[in-house]
């Protein structure tokens, strides 16, 4: 087969829901390199500090759904719907949803 699904539902969330609901669909859909995950922040939730200087992973954060903040060393971004940025592996994050709506984003991460 030359394709694979995935939803939400096939996977457990990794953070606990009343801070939203994390979704890592990697292994769902079975890819190599390339990391596909679904993210809810509740209002007032945020996420660990972080980077992936370790294993070499770029990022974007594609925002769905509502608005969220994403600090980084010395600067702070916000995204509304349909807004992306793109990470560097080594450079430190953490986001945020300081809006009093639920926010929705999709990530996708892999190696450079």
């Amino acid at each position: 087969m030359g394709y694979q699904t995935a939803s939400t539902d096939d996977v457990d969330s990794v953070i606990d829901g009343e801070y939203g609901g994390m979704w890592f669909l990697k292994e769902a859909l079975d890819t190599e390199e390339l990391g596909l995950t679904v993210m809810q922040l509740e209002p007032g939730a945020k996420g660990k500090p972080h980077d992936h200087s370790e294993d070499g992973q770029e990022e974007i954060y594609c925002v769905v759904d509502g608005e969220v903040v994403v600090e980084f060393d010395d600067e702070t971004i916000t995204l509304g719907e349909n807004e992306a940025v793109r990470i560097d592996a080594g450079q430190r994050r953490q986001i945020r949803n300081e809006s009093d709506a639920l926010a929705r984003l999709v990530l996708v991460g892999a190696p450079i």
